[in-house]
């Protein structure tokens, strides 16, 4: 992939984000039509798109990289959880929630196959698919709880929810999937792989309908900026220390500073306005990250070789 590829596909993101912003602007999409979007992305879509990355054939001759890659990847969501704790206790709760989960989880979930395919092809797929495992576990328990998680609820309700959420679930089964190389009828994989293939586009839309409530002059503050130089620099940055003390070969190395570089995660928006959190804002650090990607991730590609 080069440089204008990359573009491409990020453009790509910012015209279906467009394209939902319009809708929601000219009443095609309503409020009713909003949460239905929500709900079929986080229960259907998104499990389907985990499940998916899960079933890739595993070789034995790789396993040794795809263990020292899981424990960086490993590291790296402890070290933010450990982050969370208190770089962001200076803010209001319902922003100190979005950003802890921006922290946790970026948007490698599905604008990172593409990147690592067109850089290092099937193997690129393969060491992405293993390094987000860590990601997905987080972002779907610990994640889930900044934004569910209430002191006057029931803990263990809670986490009875959270265990049993669509996602974790689709982790579960996936894991099972992709240790057991178990083959699944074809009707069910190539239903997973078409509910899949739509995550890109319902989530951008999704975005761009709360993007529509959003005044565009408010999106370059201090605080988005302050996130993005974090979520786009500074962890990346880890990411490459780490990956050099576990010494990954170069191909691992790339994926992992690649996959933490990239852009706060759009379920951070999903989630905001599903929950009831600062979805504005949400959106905010979303399209910030994204745009100031366009510029991170070419140059984190350079300096990676």
């Amino acid at each position: 992939m080069d440089l204008l590829d990359l573009f491409s596909l990020q453009g790509a993101l910012f015209a279906m984000m467009l394209l939902g912003m319009f809708l929601r602007k000219r009443g095609i999409v309503d409020d009713g039509g909003k949460r239905c979007l929500n709900d079929l992305c986080i229960n259907v879509i998104i499990p389907c798109n985990i499940f998916q990355s899960c079933l890739i054939e595993f070789d034995l001759g790789i396993l040794r990289t795809c263990g020292v890659l899981l424990v960086s990847a490993l590291v790296m969501q402890l070290f933010c959880l450990l982050l969370n704790r208190w770089i962001f206790n200076r803010y209001e709760p319902q922003r100190k929630k979005v950003l802890q989960y921006c922290t946790i989880v970026p948007m490698s979930g599905f604008l990172g196959n593409p990147v690592a395919e067109g850089l290092y092809d099937q193997m690129g797929v393969l060491y992405t698919s293993i390094f987000l495992i860590p990601m997905r576990v987080v972002m779907w328990s610990a994640g889930t709880t900044y934004f569910v998680a209430d002191s006057t609820v029931d803990k263990r309700k809670v986490l009875r929810n959270v265990l049993t959420h669509p996602c974790l679930l689709a982790i579960y089964l996936g894991v099972l999937c992709m240790v057991t190389q178990v083959q699944l009828p074809g009707v069910v994989t190539q239903t997973v792989r078409y509910l899949a293939a739509c995550n890109s586009a319902v989530s951008m839309l999704i975005v761009g309908t709360i993007l529509a409530e959003v005044k565009l002059t408010t999106i370059v503050n201090r605080d988005t900026v302050w996130f993005s130089v974090f979520r786009l620099g500074i962890l990346p940055a880890a990411a490459l220390g780490l990956g050099l003390l576990l010494r990954l070969d170069p191909t691992a190395l790339g994926v992992s500073v690649l996959m933490t570089g990239m852009p706060a995660g759009a379920t951070a928006a999903i989630f905001a306005d599903r929950y009831h959190s600062d979805a504005p804002f949400a959106t905010r650090c979303v399209v910030m990250t994204t745009l100031a990607s366009m510029l991170t991730l070419p140059v984190w590609m350079y300096f990676l070789g």
